[in-house]
């Protein structure tokens, strides 16, 4: 081996002891912050819209920027909140009214309460597993010109609120000064109430969004 490449080796090597060495545990009372970009993927299902027999409406994916607080109530149970800037989601004629396409949009907010585990199992690779409950708040619905040309008139849509039961798998990668990566998913129960108002008629259809909510994002732990 050259005196090069020892002097590579040892550099590199030390590089990763400081990175290890430097990589602080979870201790009760520590604060963890995240923030990056969240992946709403609905499993969507629908019943029929009343009065359309066959008729079916999807929800579409969305991104925004996401955020999340966690409290080490001990050293290795977590409290984590889950927040959001708004998702705005297209919402589109399937079935029998596929032909429709988009047929309207909606925005929503689903902040997440969820009670962690973290395991200590290596002293950079912290991954975790949560349970928690979630509540997604509909606004700004509005439909489209195919909607309304096709049920006769403008039509207002507003979308009942959901609570829903939450999982999530997520696993922080820890850096010096309590600097930190995240990745973490969660699959989440969302269930709505569509109530579309067409002048005097009143169409309803309900619509199970049940997500995939991913997320990307760095930290710093407190």
């Amino acid at each position: 081996m050259t005196s090069t490449t020892t002097r590579r080796a040892a550099f590199f090597g030390l590089c990763a002891a400081l990175s290890i060495s430097s990589a602080v545990a979870l201790e009760t009372g520590d604060f963890i912050v995240r923030a990056g970009p969240a992946w709403v993927l609905p499993n969507d299902s629908s019943s029929s819209v009343t009065g359309i027999p066959g008729s079916e409406v999807g929800v579409n994916d969305a991104v925004s920027f996401g955020f999340n607080f966690t409290y080490m109530a001990t050293d290795n149970i977590g409290i984590e909140l889950l927040a959001a800037t708004p998702f705005t989601h297209d919402l589109e004629g399937q079935g029998s009214i596929a032909a429709l396409g988009k047929i309207g949009s909606t925005k929503q907010l689903p902040p997440t309460l969820t009670v962690q585990y973290h395991f200590n199992v290596h002293p950079q690779i912290k991954p975790y597993l949560g349970v928690g409950l979630n509540y997604t708040t509909f606004f700004s619905e509005s439909s489209t010109a195919s909607l309304n040309d096709a049920l006769g008139g403008p039509t207002s849509i507003e979308l009942d609120n959901s609570w829903g039961a939450s999982g999530e798998l997520g696993v922080d990668f820890m850096f010096q000064n309590g600097w930190l990566i995240n990745a973490a998913a969660w699959y989440t129960g969302i269930s709505t109430t569509a109530r579309l108002q067409t002048g005097s008629t009143l169409r309803t259809v309900d619509v199970d969004i049940n997500p995939w909510v991913l997320f990307f994002g760095v930290g710093k732990q407190f």
